[in-house]
């Protein structure tokens, strides 16, 4: 019925510090990691949606036998029209990486450690 890769409509059924559960069509139930959630912190996964509330998620695997989907909301218009988000969203903490030693190096130049 789903391929890895689809995007699919869900309902949040609960949550927990882990994740955010979901129903699928008739059969099947799925998780979205905490993992899955966002590319940056996510400090509350409840910030993320409300019971009830219909969302897409993208198929990241399948177990047949439990009907049981492993979910993703990273990357994706989760609130719209599950399509992708543009390639400069998808960033992450990258940007930080790039800068740190250059505003660590400021900072020690502003109070007078430079080496």
């Amino acid at each position: 019925m789903f391929n890895v890769g689809d995007t699919v409509k869900c309902t949040i059924t609960g949550f927990k510090e882990y994740g955010l559960f979901v129903k699928v069509g008739g059969d099947y139930n799925g998780l979205i990691h905490i993992s899955e959630i966002s590319n940056s912190f996510v400090h509350n996964v409840s910030d993320y949606g409300e019971i009830g509330e219909e969302i897409y998620a993208k198929v990241v695997a399948i177990d047949e036998e439990t009907k049981h989907l492993k979910l993703s909301i990273k990357n994706i218009n989760y609130k719209g029209d599950g399509k992708e988000i543009e390639e400069s969203n998808k960033n992450g903490f990258q940007p930080l990486k790039e800068h740190l030693n250059i505003w660590i190096n400021e900072k020690l130049r502003e109070i007078g450690k430079d080496e």
